[in-house]
């Protein structure tokens, strides 16, 4: 595997309870994130996503599978470098009673950080005016941003964060996409996982998606993206119907709506246009259909139940069957 600032590869872990008995949560699992990424790590709830970071972290123990961060091997040597990793998985807690000003202050003695990185943390992540209110004041969108500001105060040149957006409003979002961009811009390598899809198109130039334990896709977002166009414009014009038949004898496919048509299969949409200019027909809206992070990211993941085999996507596609259907790799690599 190539070097990188986070390596997992062939990472499995399985969970075992009374009540749910014997669950692989995470099945062969390989991510590389190389510095100065802001990387998006996707998948559905129960994907496997927080399970790879708290092993990566040393917050539960890895069945098998290797890791890397910062070139230490996880979690063994991972004392070595946690001065320059700074983290957020899962929901984060604070004692209500104390300040957040408080909070962090008490992190920075803790950590051997200098006390006025305090007020510069607090200013980035825009608690500046509030960090003498007692946590339990703060909204759910503000403890947030506390666990942010806790995560940068060694000034990390790795930057680990689980859902930050989570409870914030639609200006605070803004705020955190900002504050990730200025980081990268700094120099500090980020993985990142979110539900906001947009938000991660918007904000990360690499991306990872898990679902039931395994990477579906992997690669720099716009690769990622293409990899699902299908070349399609939406069509409108006066007729219809006569459109539909003329792009359809042109051998286009067409598929048709009550407003409007979508044509597949066309890199070049004057194709469209010259098709139906040239019978009379005045194309008033010509406009491409691209793939989103969202859609692809469903048509990857499927459903629980029913799971979509996944495009080939950089290289990597999952294990199939004769049918095309993909295996259940279920228990494998798993002592019973």
């Amino acid at each position: 595997m190539t070097s990188g600032v986070i390596e997992i590869e062939g990472l499995r872990k399985t969970f075992h309870s009374v009540r749910r008995g014997r669950r692989v949560a995470v099945d062969g699992f390989d991510l590389l994130v190389e510095a100065g990424q802001v990387h998006g790590f996707l998948g559905p709830n129960g994907s496997g996503k927080t399970t790879t970071l708290r092993a990566l972290l040393g917050l539960v123990r890895a069945d098998d599978g290797r890791m890397r961060v910062l070139g230490a091997n996880a979690p063994e040597q991972l004392p070595q470098v946690s001065g320059r990793v700074g983290a957020i998985v899962e929901s984060p807690q604070f004692f209500g009673n104390f300040t957040g000003y408080r909070t962090l202050r008490l992190l920075a003695l803790a950590g051997g950080v200098p006390v006025n990185r305090v007020d510069e943390v607090l200013e980035e992540v825009g608690l500046a005016d509030r960090g003498d209110e007692r946590v339990k004041g703060y909204s759910l969108g503000m403890k947030q941003r506390l666990a942010v500001a806790s995560a940068l105060l060694k000034r990390p040149e790795l930057l680990i964060l689980d859902e930050p957006a989570n409870g914030l409003d639609p200006a605070g979002i803004r705020e955190m996409r900002d504050l990730v961009r200025a980081l990268a811009a700094n120099g500090v390598t980020v993985l990142i996982s979110s539900h906001i899809l947009a938000e991660i198109q918007l904000i990360c130039d690499h991306v990872t998606i898990i679902s039931q334990g395994r990477r579906v896709a992997t690669g720099p977002v716009a690769e990622v993206l293409s990899g699902f166009d299908d070349n399609e414009h939406l069509v409108r014009v006066d007729d219809l119907a006569r459109a539909e038949e003329l792009l359809r004898t042109a051998g286009l496919t067409v598929a048709g709506h009550p407003d409007h048509l979508v044509v597949s299969g066309v890199p070049d949409p004057t194709t469209v246009s010259r098709t139906l200019g040239e019978q009379g027909i005045w194309v008033r809206e010509l406009t491409p259909l691209r793939p989103d992070l969202e859609s692809v990211f469903l048509e990857l993941t499927g459903t629980p139940t029913h799971p979509a085999v996944p495009r080939q996507v950089d290289g990597w596609a999952p294990d199939q069957s004769a049918d095309g259907q993909e295996i259940d790799l279920g228990m494998r690599g798993v002592d019973a």
